[in-house]
């Protein structure tokens, strides 16, 4: 039916269109020199989520009144050649929709939050642009039906979630910490770049209609054979790994709580920490070409909850606490997809992501609820142990302690091998950039100063 495909392609262009014209207004308000007010933002935010939120409901009633799987929108090619093919395309089916929904909600709930959270704060209309930057990076993910208009997706929320971290960046902790999360999104990223390419290498394009068939998700056609499809699977899962902090890039959680409270419900306990989750559910065809792709899956997916159920239990700040309680079920729901559960999969994410904005939302009054009953009993409440903690030997007990105290030295190795090769890399590349604009100024290099320097005449 043309009349039903062009309504649900505009309602498709609707969801991603209505943060573009967030953006827009924002931008446009920088131009012209003016600050919004705080209710004007406010209302602003609010109307763009529901915009959004109206058409991603309306899309998916009308897909179900007429028993539609899913459907295409093509937004054009933008390049071709005999073996190149390069386009942004959206798809609505089961998968893009629920998450598309859940972001909407989730955004609905952290903006209502964030209006009165922040009330007067200096930089609240700079929250509020990155917020949109996020939210419009988060929908362009969840529509994505080739690998490029998720590369697109991708980078927007992490650049956002980043630029987040570092929102008090008059202190030094913040921007220090961000540096070090913007390192593990760059490495992780490479390997969904080579992903795409190695995409375009096997088919020509970088549709998934190509990896998983014709067939709505979860279904797909049993066609993934061949070691190029393992490698593939390899560097989704890295991209994955790297997005969603599983080990060994578990080390830059913790540091992501420097950012607001509502950045870090909306990222690191409901979206963004989901993310890496969302993709593997994405292309789990390619996942199922390999059964040791499947186990490596398992094993990646339990070893992370294991490490995150060790190392949340030693915290003393209550963000951190539920941001290694959210990596314990996001490590639950990668082993479900390593082992075929998709829709398991996929309701365990929407019931997570729900609850641990309530609690991150919930936490600071739930503090002050706290230390108001311990003022009324005059001591702090008892903590109830764990029963199997009492069985191990006491040298075992302090090598776990130990262990889970310095968050499985994940972040000690991630300074040494990722973080300051790759500062000092750049670093490098600074100098030999300036010393090159000397050059072509007509500069002399300084000449090298002489170890032994000749001593003065007496």
């Amino acid at each position: 039916m043309p009349a039903l495909d062009k309504v649900l392609s505009g309602l498709g262009l609707l969801v991603v269109a209505a943060p573009v014209l967030l953006l827009a207004v924002f931008f446009g308000a920088f131009l012209c020199n003016r600050r919004l007010q705080e209710h004007t933002i406010g209302r602003l935010i609010q109307g763009t989520i529901t915009i959004s939120l109206l058409a991603a409901v309306t899309a998916g009633v009308l897909m179900l009144w007429h028993r539609l799987a899913q459907h295409p929108i093509e937004l054009g090619d933008w390049v071709i050649t005999p073996h190149y093919h390069l386009k942004f395309e959206f798809v609505l089916d089961l998968l893009s929709l629920s998450y598309a929904g859940l972001t909407l909600v989730l955004c609905a709930t952290i903006g209502a939050f964030s209006t009165r959270y922040l009330h007067r704060e200096r930089g609240y209309q700079r929250f509020f642009v990155l917020f949109g930057v996020f939210l419009l990076g988060m929908l362009t993910a969840s529509l994505s039906d080739t690998v490029e208009t998720l590369f697109a997706g991708w980078e927007l929320v992490g650049l956002s979630s980043v630029l987040l971290i570092a929102f008090f960046h008059e202190r030094p902790s913040p921007p220090r910490n961000g540096l070090r999360v913007w390192v593990v999104y760059r490495l992780c990223d490479v390997a969904l770049l080579l992903a795409a390419i190695l995409m375009h290498e096997i088919n020509g394009a970088g549709d998934f209609d190509h990896l998983v068939g014709k067939n709505a998700w979860p279904e797909h056609d049993p066609l993934l054979i061949g070691p190029h499809f393992t490698l593939l699977g390899v560097l989704f899962i890295i991209a994955a790994a790297g997005k969603s902090a599983l080990v060994p890039f578990s080390g830059w959680l913790p540091r992501a709580m420097e950012g607001p409270t509502p950045s870090s419900a909306v990222f690191y306990g409901a979206l963004s920490v989901h993310l890496g989750v969302f993709l593997l559910l994405r292309v789990s065809p390619v996942l199922d070409s390999s059964i040791w792709l499947s186990v490596f899956l398992v094993l990646l997916g339990l070893a992370t909850s294991g490490y995150a159920y060790l190392v949340g239990r030693v915290q003393t700040d209550i963000k951190s606490a539920l941001a290694f309680a959210s990596l314990t079920q996001v490590g639950f729901i990668v082993a479900e997809i390593g082992l075929g559960f998709r829709y398991l999969a996929l309701v365990h994410l929407l019931g997570h992501a729900c609850l641990r904005t309530l609690q991150f939302l919930r936490a600071p009054s739930l503090l002050h609820d706290h230390h108001q009953l311990e003022n009324a009993i005059g001591a702090r409440p008892r903590e109830e142990s764990v029963r199997w903690e009492g069985r191990l030997a006491p040298g075992l007990q302090r090598w776990l302690y130990r262990f889970a105290l310095e968050r499985g030295y994940l972040d000690s190795l991630l300074d040494k091998c990722f973080a300051r090769p790759f500062v000092a890399s750049f670093r490098a590349l600074d100098a030999l950039e300036t010393r090159w604009a000397r050059l072509l100024d007509g500069e002399r290099p300084p000449a090298a100063k002489s170890k032994a320097e000749p001593r003065p005449p007496s």
